[in-house]
Formats: structure tokens, sequence, C-alpha cells
């Protein structure tokens, strides 16, 4: 608890010293390099060999790239595959916390924990589908100011070294956000929808394109309200929190990707982080 009260008092401070929603620059692992570009005209820019966002903003070309959480400090290299121009920007070290978490031994959990051969033939067809969804790329204007999806108590931030059951899992890939089972969830921003689904690990699912590889998901959700294709404008409902999928209580599970890596969605909420660390 010491560590979440700690991380959220940092981001709001952060994001609060700048007051506007614009995504913000903070080049580590899990995080967004925000890049001002010399470039005249919008460029073609590839960062380890992924498509990278690019906007005017202030007449100015910026890029920006989402890092992986396996991203290692020092130079990185954007490359402009128009012109062959290297731009390079620095990622600085970050260590995320260890969660341990438990979960009551039930059929269903043990399962969660430990797939049967039926449940790993699923998850296996599940990765499939969602990586290719998570591989669009859309040419239109993205749309990158967002407001916050759904209002409750930040239980988990992102990059958690995660633990259930004393198992080693993969590290905490989005924000959780607790909430009561039918609490509304919003867009954050315009976009078209680009998956609906059950999955075995997520539950159920939405997945919404904001343009140029912007993509955010929402899992663990009660009911959806939305259609595959569907086009959907900022703070319209497109769900409900639920307790679907691998959980331990209701909340929503939001993620991010950029460029296909998955990144930290406070970076994406500079004006509204706060209002989440305020529900205790």
């Amino acid at each position: 608890m010491k560590t979440l009260n700690a991380y959220v008092l940092a981001i709001s401070l952060l994001f609060m010293q700048t007051a506007h929603a614009f995504p913000q620059h903070h080049p580590v692992p899990g995080g967004i390099a925000v890049i001002p570009l010399k470039s005249q005209t919008q460029p073609a820019l590839y960062y380890q060999n992924n498509k990278v966002l690019t906007l005017l903003k202030n007449n100015q070309w910026v890029a920006i790239v989402g890092i992986p959480l396996s991203a290692k400090p020092g130079t990185h290299k954007l490359l402009d595959q128009q012109t062959a121009q290297v731009t390079t920007f620095e990622v600085s070290d970050k260590t995320y916390p260890a969660q341990y978490i438990t979960l009551k031994k039930t059929p269903k959990n043990k399962r969660m924990i430990n797939p049967n051969k039926m449940d790993m033939e699923r998850i296996n067809r599940e990765k499939k589908t969602l990586s290719k969804a998570l591989s669009t790329w859309s040419d239109t204007p993205p749309q990158v100011e967002f407001s916050l999806p759904t209002h409750g108590r930040l239980s988990s931030p992102f990059g958690l070294k995660r633990f259930f059951n004393n198992q080693p899992r993969k590290p905490h890939s989005g924000l959780d956000i607790a909430a009561p089972t039918g609490t509304p969830v919003t867009s954050p921003a315009a976009g078209t929808i680009l998956d609906v689904g059950d999955y075995f690990f997520n539950g159920n699912t939405v997945l919404v394109d904001h343009g140029q590889g912007l993509i955010s998901g929402y899992f663990h959700l009660n009911k959806t309200f939305v259609s595959t294709g569907d086009t959907v404008k900022q703070g319209q409902k497109i769900a409900e929190i639920g307790t679907t999928g691998r959980v331990t209580g209701a909340h929503l599970h939001w993620n991010i990707y950029l460029n296909k890596s998955k990144v930290d969605p406070a970076f994406f909420i500079s004006d509204h982080i706060h209002k989440l660390s305020k529900n205790k």
C-alpha cells in the first residue's frame, strides 16, 4: 500500500505541475518519449521496426514513442525510412516493485494459475487474435488527449512484477481501477472499436483504435455496449466494470498500446489521475 500511495503521489505531483492532457515525456521502460522533430513534412518514423505515431503540435512535427518494458537504458534510435535520417533519444532505467496476489483455491482459480490442455489451446488461439488486433495501423489523425475511462480507486499501477499464489507472472501491463460491478466505462478519446470478445485471462474485452498504432484496451468487463467496427466519441459509454477473467475483485484493467508496446496509461491522463488517487 505504501508503494501504491507513493506512486500516486509522485504521478499526481508531476501532472499537476504540467496542467494539460498531452502525453507526458517520460522515457523509461514502459514509458513514453515525446520527441520534437526537425522535419518540415510528416516523417515515416520507425522504432524497433515498428511504425511510430507522429503529429503536428504548435506547428512542429512531434513523435510519440512507446517504450517497451524490456527496453534497456541508453541511447535509442528512430529511423525515418523516407530520408534515412536517424533521431536519437535517451532511455533511463526504472525499477518496478513486486506485488503478491493470493487467489482463493477454487477450481476456476486453479485453472487461472495453471491452465489445463484445453485452456492452453484456447489461450494460444486468443493470443493470435489479440496480436492481430494490436498490430493495427490506421493513418487517421491520432486522438492522444485522453479523459478517464472510469471512476474508482487506483488499485494497481503499471509495471508491477506480479506473483499469483507465489508463482511469477508477467509484469502488470496496465492500470487497475477498482469500482463496483456495473460502473460505466467510457472511451477516453474518439476512435474505432477494433475488437469485442471474451478471453480466458482478460474476460470480456474491448479494444479501441485511436489512430496511428495508439490502441486502448479494457478488460474484466461485466457488459459491453459496442461492436467491432463501431465509431465512438470521447466519453461515450462502451462497457461496464465486472469480474470476468482472472480477477480478485471488480475492477477495470486498462491497457494502452503504442507502436505495439504496452505503456503506462498514467502518462495519457495528466489532468485526471489525481481524481483516482482521491478515491480511498
